[in-house]
């Protein structure tokens, strides 16, 4: 992470801050931020530069921690006195919004997780790490192809079978790829991080009685697209949303609906947050 967080701005209304999967390059997400500005001013969060000309520079293994606290700054920098915001995170973008809301929840809305791939809640939890750590090491022995490859089964929840060949990537390679950048230094530690659900917000009962004003907790949402269903990805999104009480939505496309469905997504996501 650099010192100040990267973050482009664009619409007008309630801040909507928008924190990509992948290694965090905001690509492909114009066509659905498109139509959510036009409701929201909304922040997409580029955690480590790389659509802010730092494509191509050293990158470290990433920490969960580091992409919310950078977040949680670009809030600080960009909400209104007095305002709250909305937040949209998906894949290892979705962890992080977990995490921010976890770790700093004040002056939060509502936060939409998108398939984040904590597949530690699940009962074979450790079965799916040992299947991210088998994606990295065929990332460094047979390169990008035969990673994605090998990645598509394991979210699949199917057998790999014969994987393609190829040749490990060289460092410039490596540094010019937002999704070698992912394989390299996102996968493994994202799908490793452990989200303290006892401290995200649970869905309080609609008849409790109240007597003095209090003030309102942010909302959780867990969401999965409708393509990915039987698939990892939405498995885990399922059962945090069981585990916390959230509800669960699902949404046009599959792991990368945000690009592939943008209009009916940010749709959906218009009517989720609403």
């Amino acid at each position: 992470m650099t010192d100040r967080p990267h973050f482009d701005l664009r619409g007008s209304g309630p801040v909507l801050l928008v924190v990509p999967g992948g290694a965090g390059h905001p690509m492909g997400l114009d066509a659905m931020t498109d139509v959510l500005a036009e409701h929201f001013t909304v922040v997409t969060y580029d955690p480590l530069g790389l659509a802010h000309g730092r494509l191509g520079l050293p990158v470290p293994d990433q920490r969960v921690q580091d992409w919310s606290d950078g977040a949680h700054q670009v809030l600080q920098e960009t909400l209104p006195e007095g305002e709250s915001a909305y937040v949209l995170g998906t894949s290892s973008g979705g962890i992080a919004a977990l995490d921010l809301l976890a770790r700093h929840p004040q002056r939060l809305r509502h936060v939409v997780a998108h398939e984040p791939p904590c597949v530690a809640v699940l009962p074979d939890g450790d079965r799916q790490r040992a299947m991210f750590r088998e994606v990295y090491d065929t990332y460094r022995a047979s390169g990008l192809r035969a990673a994605a490859a090998r990645l598509a089964a394991g979210l699949a929840e199917q057998e790999a079978g014969e994987l393609p060949a190829g040749q490990p990537c060289t460092r410039v390679e490596e540094l010019a790829s937002p999704m070698a950048l992912f394989l390299a230094h996102v996968l493994v530690p994202f799908t490793s991080y452990v989200p303290d659900l006892t401290s995200l917000p649970r869905s309080a009962p609609t008849s409790a009685p109240t007597t003095l004003p209090a003030p309102r907790p942010p909302r959780l949402t867990l969401a999965a697209g409708a393509d990915s269903r039987g698939q990892l990805p939405h498995r885990t999104a399922g059962l945090v949303a069981e585990r916390t009480g959230s509800p669960f939505v699902e949404f046009p496309g599959g792991h990368i609906g945000a690009a592939s469905h943008a209009v009916a997504f940010a749709e959906r996501l218009l009517k989720t947050l609403f």
